[in-house]
């Protein structure tokens, strides 16, 4: 699903102009980076948890020559999926 569909059918859903729908979006977007930098942690009720991970620098493998490459630790951004939608999907 794109932004703009995503915008459409936020629209329809609760009976919005696209236009405020958008801003909302972006609003929401803003909000959850901001926090993430800030707490490291973001609760989605019924969504699930989005946290700031540390992933440790590893030893990988170019696919392309074979040769032992290092790959650096860096920060990354997990989802843990809440339990009713895990269940209500799969």
């Amino acid at each position: 699903m794109t932004k703009s569909e995503m915008v459409t059918a936020i629209a329809d859903k609760a009976g919005v102009a696209k236009k405020e729908t958008k801003k909302v979006l972006d609003a929401f977007t803003v909000v959850i980076v901001a926090t993430l930098k800030k707490e490291k942690k973001v609760k989605l009720p019924g969504l699930g948890i989005l946290a700031v991970k540390h992933r440790k620098a590893r030893t990988g493998r170019n696919p392309m020559t074979g040769e032992t490459i290092q790959i650096p630790a860096k920060k990354v951004v997990k989802m843990r999926i809440a339990k009713d939608l895990k269940a209500s999907v799969l």
